[in-house]
């Protein structure tokens, strides 16, 4: 199936309930499937076809998912952009992807004039939220256009993290998408008898795994809710008022809701599944979270070239850990999902057995067919015969993977190997600290030296040396920051990642590290 089938399969299921809404209003899955067809047949008469790319430039909006779907029911690649990001690093990936047709948000207007000379690719662009744009639509054939089958044909260029380096386009299959949708059904089903369709609340951006997420609910006549921001006190609000079933969030974004005054004040029952990925997370927060929100606590891992789900970490597993007295097993990701392979392997290309480190490496129908227009990157991800996902881990005898670290982020301190996630699970445990980064810094004795960058709770103090001594109590003088530096707000991607790269680059200014 094609990425558009799933919704029409909702479509022809449940015709009248919303498909997306925006908080006040709703729009069914009759009206939007008329805006894909409009939207499709726009596209072609433009010239655009199988192969051709177009992009999206807007925050969450319910119109811009249906310029989504749109592109893909016309046979044309998706190129997600995000909203957050730059907007240098959105006309790189504009370019990089050759984009040919722009849907753009209208608070994108002044950036118009600088879209239109950086990417001479782009020959039309179209404003998704001004009455210009129903014009457009009611311009359109109304008919859906008759498009061959394309299992293996690439739905959307997903952004790789540009945490570390320019952003590459990950090519994202029909077949990759309808194995991300078979590991969803399996590990969080929907549509059962009796059940209340899905509602998805869409905070995190659509250009991401907050609209992967959405995908699988399509054929069960899901819901999505769109939030322009992420406000922490509106996200509480409405998953009360709109009886919220899915979410996903990083990790940075449930403290923020963690913190808010009132976040004890809402009726949270509805929620079946709240996710949480793309970063480790406090096991402090963890429990807390699901004192607060129920046994509804669900994580997966993945990333952009392999699709979300490689494993997953069911709220049942969750009870379990703490109910068993396995509470260091909610430092995990869970269990390799249905579907995938996954294994731990050293540099030269081995396998490793239960219980030792080397690097995550995985198989199966999530991982990507490639780097678009880079098979020297292509080449490099899948040495071995195995795609390599850059994060050191280690799988445990009950089968449970733990991510260590980021290979990248790595400290080597007086020649021990200093995991950052590890020395951030303690300093996250202090009452004050809202999150923290640790980083390697150049230090003439040893090499490296480890050190904490804190984030502190609205009004918290704490000194520097009570979170030193905490962690050498804890882990040891050689894992044990050898300083503190606080800050306001740590550095973060447009998807909550904190960009370690940014805090150190200052230190490492005129050193050899590579950043």
């Amino acid at each position: 199936m094609r990425l558009i089938d799933y919704f029409d399969r909702g479509a022809d299921l449940f015709p009248e309930r919303h498909c997306l809404h925006d908080g006040t209003r709703g729009w069914t899955y009759a009206e939007v499937r008329d805006q894909t067809h409009r939207v499709a047949n726009g596209l072609l008469a433009a010239g655009l076809g199988r192969g051709s790319k177009a992009a999206v430039y807007s925050p969450n909006h319910a119109a811009a998912y249906a310029c989504l779907l749109g592109i893909v029911r016309a046979g044309v690649t998706w190129a997600p952009v995000n909203a957050r990001n730059a907007l240098e690093e959105n006309l790189y990936i504009l370019n990089n992807t050759d984009v040919e047709f722009l849907f753009y948000h209208s608070s994108f207007e002044a950036s118009l004039p600088r879209i239109r000379e950086a990417c001479p690719k782009i020959k039309d662009v179209v404003c998704l939220d001004l009455p210009s744009f129903e014009a457009w639509l009611a311009g359109q054939k109304a008919a859906a256009p008759d498009l061959p089958d394309d299992p293996d044909g690439v739905a959307f260029l997903a952004s790789s993290g540009g945490t570390t380096g320019r952003p590459k386009g990950v090519q994202i299959t029909n077949r990759n998408i309808e194995t991300m949708n078979a590991i969803f059904w399996a590990c969080m089903p929907l549509g059962r008898p009796g059940e209340a369709p899905p509602v998805h609340l869409m905070v995190a951006p659509m250009t991401h795994a907050a609209g992967v997420c959405s995908f699988p609910m399509l054929p069960f006549g899901g819901t999505n809710i769109f939030m322009g921001t992420a406000d922490p006190g509106g996200i509480l609000a409405a998953i009360e008022k709109h009886k919220v079933t899915h979410i996903y969030m990083p990790p940075t974004l449930i403290y923020m809701l963690l913190a808010h005054p009132d976040v004890r004040e809402y009726d949270y029952s509805s929620l079946k599944n709240l996710v949480y990925a793309s970063a480790p997370m406090s096991v402090d927060k963890l429990v807390e979270a699901i004192e607060v929100f129920g046994p509804v606590l669900t994580q997966t891992y993945g990333q952009a070239e392999a699709c979300m789900i490689c494993t997953f970490f069911s709220p049942e597993d969750h009870v379990e850990a703490l109910r068993s007295n396995n509470r260091h097993r909610l430092a995990s990701c869970g269990r390799i999902s249905p579907l995938m392979r996954l294994e731990v392997m050293d540099e030269q290309g081995r396998l490793l057995p239960r219980g030792m480190p080397g690097e995550i490496v995985v198989r199966g129908g999530l991982v990507t067919s490639g780097y678009y227009n880079n098979p020297a990157a292509t080449a490099e991800a899948s040495t071995f015969g195995w795609h390599h996902t850059g994060d050191i881990g280690v799988i445990d005898s009950d089968g449970f993977v733990y991510i260590v670290d980021r290979k990248k982020d790595m400290i080597i301190s007086g020649g021990f190997n200093v995991f950052p996630s590890e020395v951030e699970q303690v300093l996250w445990s202090h009452p004050a600290v809202q999150d923290c980064a640790v980083i390697g810094v150049p230090d003439e004795k040893w090499g490296e030296a480890v050190k904490a960058v804190v984030e502190l709770k609205p009004g918290a103090t704490v000194a520097a040396d009570e979170l030193i001594h905490l962690a050498k109590d804890k882990l040891g003088g050689v894992k044990a920051p050898k300083s503190v530096d606080f800050i306001a707000a740590l550095p973060r991607s447009p998807v909550g990642k904190v960009l370690k790269k940014d805090l150190r680059a200052p230190y490492w200014a005129g050193h050899d590290r590579k950043i």
